[in-house]
């Protein structure tokens, strides 16, 4: 598959939001980022905003939810518009049945594992999803720096992939930016989540183009 940029909007300014989703229109998703102040030490965003950003962009909206209890709240993302819902394997009851309801419903189900968490639990429940988030960040805040230890697990999940066969991504949130997209790529990543490193650029479709290039050119290599 094509290397897909879904830059987060956790950092954009949500007072001019069709503006800011303006922004990033030569994007492959929006990133929504959903935390419950439980899950994690921030409290953000909910399904009224992802109904908001349907309405304002044409992109396919990629909810990442830090969320206690997302058995019970997951599908309601899908129901405000959201094509990608992405769970916390730490925090999800049953994820297996939960992904199966998310794909039922018509959207692509993600599960998403924090820094510390082992993916070796999960390679064999790799069919029952369409992409593996790991976070290169401990996730609730955004602006932190990568963990370069993350990128190990990275290629585990990959080669894993590779075996399985089927349109499985694997997405990497925290950190990227144009010093960390090439070795997120050669280690098998293909969806790159980047906040700051397109809100805070001058020129955020510039900044969308420059990642997608050092991604595809590391890819070749």
């Amino acid at each position: 598959m094509a290397l897909q940029i879904a830059p987060s909007i956790l950092t954009c300014d949500f007072a001019h939001l069709a503006d800011e989703l303006d922004r990033i229109a030569t994007a492959d998703w929006v990133h929504v980022d959903v935390m419950d102040n439980h899950f994690v030490p921030n409290l953000t965003l909910g399904p009224a905003v992802v109904e908001a950003v349907a309405r304002s962009t044409r992109l396919p909206i990629d909810c990442h939810l830090m969320i206690e209890d997302p058995d019970r709240w997951a599908p309601g993302y899908v129901e405000a518009g959201a094509g990608s819902v992405t769970f916390h394997a730490e925090a999800a009851a049953a994820p297996v049945r939960l992904a199966r309801q998310l794909r039922a419903q018509g959207a692509r189900a993600g599960i998403a594992l924090k820094p510390a968490t082992p993916v070796e639990a999960y390679l064999e429940l790799l069919a029952e999803f369409d992409m593996v988030l790991l976070m290169t960040v401990e996730p609730g805040f955004g602006g932190q720096p990568f963990l370069d230890v993350c990128l190990p697990k990275i290629r585990r999940v990959r080669e894993a992939v590779s075996k399985q066969g089927g349109d499985i991504w694997v997405q990497v949130d925290g950190g990227v930016g144009e010093a960390t997209i090439e070795a997120c790529a050669a280690a098998g990543a293909d969806v790159f989540v980047a906040g700051s490193a397109v809100y805070d650029a001058p020129d955020s479709a510039v900044s969308i183009a420059r990642l997608r290039e050092l991604a595809e050119a590391s890819c070749a290599h």
